[in-house]
């Protein structure tokens, strides 16, 4: 069951609120002995978070199906870098992460018990239900928060965001599992930065005729220019009218572009085009990561949610040029830091 994206926490007696957690979605499946880890793409987990199986096994009832979220959790909060690396091919390099950092599930949702398929039922049956389920739950099994009163789940959304949570989930007490449909509510934070574009990628169905994202850099403590992300989204006219509206910043691009020694370092892959150290990974495989570098003379202002690390940790919005800001006013010093919250305020008693 997926969310859609609303503004702000909506009010009355009619709704379920929970922390939105950051890391792999998964259904987890307990038939018996057998355990299937599940993937939002139907893909098996089980190989890269062995240390979930066992506890899984025996603290599950013997027929289950239940909804949460893999995380990393760290002493400063979620580690989504931490968890990205458990994807590795290598068994021994899993098997290595899985002890010096070991992954929890925090569940959400029940949709099956025995033989009772549980997702016709309203959610706060399920989460009765699920509740009773995980009473005397252990590490690195959790059972997620949860509350009625708005002023909680608003709170919830200023503190826990320190800690790696990114936002409130909302859903309706009466409403049914319904896969593939986007009947829950997410609220999310969002905050404005102004950023370099240093750069852009072809649209993929654009035959190099069309934007596909503008390529994203801050200004660092020492000076030296960073790549924190990227800018998409746009509708086809738009991508047209930026590539006419990129073209002059494209002249003499890479005489003295603070990237040049990404390109020089990078295979071409076509007249023009070049690719940065470090773009392949097993998280882009297939991908064209081919781009034109310009002149770091435009401004954009963008929304993101947060940043992890020195990076946006989603993609960004376009707002707005700035015609009015200089380049090096585009630092890292504009960006709010929040604090970080102590994981145990909600892992509180092992649940």
């Amino acid at each position: 069951m997926l969310a859609k994206r609303v503004a702000e926490l909506p009010v009355g007696e009619s709704w379920i609120f929970e922390p939105k957690w950051d890391g792999f979605r998964a259904l987890i499946f307990r038939d018996g002995d057998e355990i299937l880890i599940q993937s939002r793409d139907q893909k098996s987990l089980n190989r890269y978070f062995p240390e979930l199986l066992e506890p899984l096994r025996s603290q599950l009832p013997a027929r289950c199906v239940l909804d949460g979220e893999i995380v990393v959790a760290k002493d400063s909060g979620l580690d989504f870098d931490a968890l990205q690396l458990r994807i590795h091919p290598a068994a021994s390099r899993v098997k290595l992460l899985s002890q010096e950092s070991p992954s929890s599930i925090v569940f959400f949702d029940l949709l099956c018990e025995g033989d009772r398929d549980l997702r016709g039922e309203p959610f706060r049956s399920r989460r009765r239900e699920l509740e009773a389920m995980l009473s005397s739950a252990m590490p690195p099994i959790h059972l997620t928060p949860a509350t009625r009163e708005t002023s909680v789940a608003s709170d919830w959304f200023c503190r826990f965001e320190g800690a790696g949570l990114d936002g409130v989930m909302v859903k309706s007490i009466s409403g049914a599992y319904e896969p593939d449909k986007r009947v829950m509510l997410k609220v999310k934070h969002e905050r404005d930065c102004d950023c370099v574009v240093a750069g852009f990628r072809w649209y993929k169905k654009g035959e190099r005729t069309a934007v596909g994202s503008l390529l994203l850099g801050l200004f660092d403590d020492s000076g030296a220019l960073q790549h924190v992300g990227v800018c998409s989204s746009f509708t086809l006219d738009k991508r047209h009218e930026l590539t006419k509206y990129l073209a002059p910043y494209r002249e003499d691009a890479l005489a003295n572009h603070p990237w040049k020694s990404w390109a020089d370092s990078g295979p071409a892959t076509g007249e023009g085009e070049h690719r940065m150290p470090g773009g392949k990974s097993r998280w882009s495989q297939g991908k064209d990561l081919s781009w034109e570098p310009l002149r770091p003379e435009l401004v954009v202002e963008v929304a993101y949610e947060h940043m992890q690390g020195s990076r946006f940790r989603h993609m960004s919005q376009f707002r707005r040029w700035r015609t009015d800001k200089k380049p090096s006013d585009c630092t890292y010093a504009q960006l709010e830091v929040v604090p970080p919250q102590e994981l145990m305020a909600i892992f509180s008693s092992g649940r």
